[in-house]
């Protein structure tokens, strides 16, 4: 999925009108997303941003802003950066003037896959309304001239951009708790719940034990026993299990290919999705569909 940009879409209600120059979001960047635009005089309501997003000024403004019950001013100009993590609140704030920014927007799981992490660690990035750092500019005018240049082949560029982004946040704005929190007698109910529909949702996704175990930030090793612990079976088990039983209904209430009902629940191929179907339920899926 596309990163979602950061500002709530309640900018219109309150007559704000930006003027979007540049964007990433028809050029299939699915690791790093990227805004150019002008960003007006007024105040930028408060909201929370789905993906980590950094923030390239690039000409001069004042922005007061209320943070920690403290009132803020800062004066900003070109080459100035905020980096504001995914999930927190940002705060109103009120610009004096028109200016032109650049937003790169970095999904947590990007983040997470650039340094190879299993997820034994809470990984997080701190906040900062004013810093200077020549390379996250570089690359965010390194990825805004590659769009300009309209290349329908940029997605491998910004895939290896997004991941220097990531290792250099990492180290240098970045943190990890190496403490684990431990649980008893399986996963916490609301962990569980999270990724059953996740799972139930997602069938015909690539649902890997590290991406079930990076959905609850809990290492692929530690997931897998807790999981087992609450539903008695591996997450592999639970996830085949799921997809055979939705296999089972779309053989009973549709006229779909085989092979398409095969991939929509997640089999790669045919052949394993029959020899499967007819270890669990004795039958091969055409002669379920037969009864």
């Amino acid at each position: 999925m596309p990163p979602e940009y950061p500002f709530p879409t309640n900018l219109e209600e309150e007559n704000i009108k930006h003027f979007r120059l540049l964007s990433s979001e028809t050029a299939g960047w699915n690791n790093l997303g990227l805004v150019y635009e002008l960003e007006p005089a007024g105040e930028i309501p408060e909201g929370v941003f789905r993906d980590h997003s950094i923030i390239i000024c690039l000409g001069d403004c004042q922005a007061n802003f209320n943070l920690d019950g403290k009132q803020h001013q800062e004066k900003y100009s070109a080459g100035d950066i905020v980096i504001f993590p995914a999930g927190e609140l940002w705060p109103r704030i009120s610009i004096d003037r028109q200016v032109p920014i650049l937003e790169l927007l970095l999904p947590h799981d990007t983040l997470i896959n650039a340094i190879c992490e299993t997820i034994p660690y809470q990984i997080t990035l701190r906040s900062h309304f004013k810093l200077r750092d020549p390379l996250i500019q570089q690359i965010g005018l390194a990825l805004k001239a590659e769009l300009e240049t309209g290349n329908s082949d940029s997605k491998p560029y910004a895939d290896s951009m997004a991941t220097a982004l990531a290792v250099h946040l990492m180290r240098y704005y970045g943190s990890r708790n190496p403490k684990i929190k431990e649980y008893k007698a399986g996963l916490p109910v609301h962990k569980l719940s999270q990724t059953l529909e996740y799972i139930d949702t997602h069938l015909d996704g690539d649902l890997t034990l590290t991406k079930l175990a990076n959905l609850v930030q809990i290492s692929p090793h530690y997931f897998s026993s807790l999981f087992k612990q609450s539903i008695g079976l591996t997450p592999h088990q639970y996830v085949t299990k799921c997809r055979l039983e939705q296999a089972k209904i779309l053989l009973k209430r549709s006229s779909l290919p085989i092979v398409e009902i095969c991939y929509q629940v997640g089999f790669q191929n045919q052949s394993h999705f029959t020899r499967l179907f007819r270890q669990y339920f004795k039958i091969t899926p055409k002669a379920y569909r037969n009864l």
